[in-house]
């Protein structure tokens, strides 16, 4: 098998663009769950798409979505979805392992697509997306919207300005209480059977590791380590699951730029965790992103900066073209949080199929995350640096 080229996948696959008399786009929403709860709310924050269909696994649940949540069609079969002529683009926001062949069949039936997070449930069915999108002409979308937030967005463009100077080193810590104690009707107790493909690398980590390539660019090179350290996870009612999966990585990475960082994500830190913190510095200086003890969010994470000629660091204003939603409204008005940036990701899906170009964070993207993942589960076999040149 010839390897896909991680750099050539946007000028591949770039799309062709939809002129804008062609009216609104049209999306198919995969999920009456999360994908209803906050991707739909995020849609319809913007001007130029229209959700038009919902999809589950059974009939009844369906149509109940569709009256409940006042689209037009509802869908018992993801394949029925994409191949309806009226749909432009799919939203896929259901399990890792059940959403690969969704995507296929999307794709296949000529659609622009939005895919979850983690990517996939494996490197091998990354493969097969990857393939069957690279060329297509389609634009491919990743639920990875940390990327969109306002403070990683004022980080990214001070790095792009020179304010590191050359970069030197920097570490991501994503430490936060998901497994500890949860409640036994907690959505996510699915995550622990392997078979669909979770982990708190794979889950956090491809989080953290988006960011990061956004951010500062390409990994040449991983050491990585991948542990279950809770062999139990004890419910509030006094029932208990042995997990399949592990909650607890560390990666060593070396960029293409020069700079050595690690990663560390873990979601079974006891008494909350400390969240996110990403800090990175240069010759001329230091850059630090904080988040509280959970998931990160637009309004809640934070950027301080300080240069070679400063004791400490300072908080960073930013300005509201970063804060505010496509087209200025306050983010103060969109809910759930994670709305909020998924706006921002949305947005930038529209623009790329109305221009026949790629968006942020794109499959590209994503096969790069999910190479940088698999080096780290071979390094751990063999104990040594795994070179991303090889991992195809």
């Amino acid at each position: 098998m010839s390897e896909i080229e991680p750099g050539a996948m946007a000028a591949g696959s770039r799309a062709k663009p939809v002129p804008r008399s062609a009216g609104k786009l049209r999306v198919g929403l995969i999920s009456a769950a999360w994908g209803a709860y906050a991707h739909l709310p995020a849609w319809r924050l913007l001007e130029d798409v229209e959700v038009v269909g919902i999809c589950t696994s059974r009939r009844e649940t369906a149509e109940n979505a569709a009256r409940q949540y006042h689209v037009e069609r509802p869908f018992w079969d993801y394949r029925a979805m994409a191949s309806d002529p009226d749909i432009d683009i799919i939203d896929c926001g259901t399990r890792p392992n059940w959403r690969r062949d969704m995507v296929l069949a999307a794709l296949s039936a000529g659609k622009h697509v939005y895919n979850g997070i983690p990517f996939t449930e494996s490197f091998e069915s990354s493969r097969r997306l990857m393939e069957a999108w690279s060329g297509s002409g389609l634009v491919g979308g990743v639920d990875a919207f940390s990327e969109w937030f306002p403070a990683h967005r004022m980080l990214r463009e001070l790095v792009q300005d020179g304010f590191l100077g050359r970069p030197f080193a920097c570490n991501l810590s994503f430490h936060i209480s998901l497994f500890n104690r949860p409640r036994r009707d907690f959505p996510y107790t699915w995550f622990q059977h392997a078979e669909h493909g979770c982990s708190a690398l794979r889950n956090l980590g491809s989080h953290a590791l988006h960011v990061l390539l956004s951010v500062f660019g390409e990994v040449e090179s991983v050491v990585g380590y991948d542990a279950r350290y809770l062999d139990e996870w004890k419910f509030d009612d006094g029932s208990t699951v042995e997990p399949e999966i592990t909650d607890t990585a560390t990666l060593l990475l070396r960029y293409a730029n020069g700079m050595v960082g690690t990663v560390q994500p873990c979601w079974n830190v006891v008494a909350g965790g400390s969240g996110w913190t990403l800090e990175a510095y240069g010759s001329r200086g230091r850059l630090r992103v904080q988040a509280p003890p959970s998931f990160p969010a637009h309004n809640t994470t934070e950027l301080f900066a300080g240069t070679a000629d400063s004791t400490c660091l300072e908080p960073v204003q930013i300005p509201p073209r970063l804060r505010n939603l496509p087209g200025g409204a306050s983010a103060d008005t969109l809910t759930p949080p994670a709305a909020v940036p998924m706006a921002w990701s949305f947005h930038d899906l529209l623009r790329a199929v109305r221009e026949g170009t790629s968006c942020r964070p794109d499959f590209a993207q994503a096969w790069k995350v999910e190479r940088i993942l698999e080096a780290a589960r071979r390094s751990q076999h063999t104990r040594a640096w795994v070179d991303l040149v090889h991992v195809v």
